[in-house]
């Protein structure tokens, strides 16, 4: 770096995965893939154990069961503390059938809310932990 010049604030472009801890691994597969259509992913790490991550888009969400965590994880790793906003282009009167379908409570919405890029209309449902999960479509 020359003398006197800045250095740019370094950037970061997207989100590649998240850690949800979990207290029933199966459950929790089954709740994201029958309810909101995500994949199974089971994968293999450096020291030949099996992990579990759920592959949706081009995200992915590892799992974590409760006592069993990967180092390094949060300081303070427990089920049911994320908020999560999922983002669809299936209407939201289509959710509604299908969960009601699946018998899974909408505590509340279609509500307007601000998205990352803007305005999104959101219901809100819980998964087998009790983390808040949003679905919502653009709302512009």
């Amino acid at each position: 770096m020359r003398e006197g010049s800045v250095m740019e604030q370094p950037k970061l472009q997207s989100l590649d995965h998240l850690v949800l801890t979990v207290a029933n691994l199966d459950a929790t597969v089954h709740f994201y893939t029958s309810v909101l259509g995500m994949t199974h992913a089971p994968f293999q790490v450096a020291d030949g154990s099996t992990r579990h991550a759920l592959r949706f888009g081009k995200q992915k969400i590892n799992l974590h069961a409760q006592g069993a965590e990967f180092d390094p994880k949060a300081r303070a790793p427990a089920p049911g503390t994320a908020d999560l906003c999922f983002l669809t282009d299936t209407p939201l009167s289509d959710w509604e059938a299908h969960l009601a379908g699946k018998g899974i409570t909408i505590e509340d919405g279609p509500v307007p809310r601000s998205g990352a890029t803007g305005p999104i209309l959101s219901l809100y449902l819980r998964d087998p932990d009790g983390n808040l999960i949003e679905v919502s479509t653009p709302n512009a």
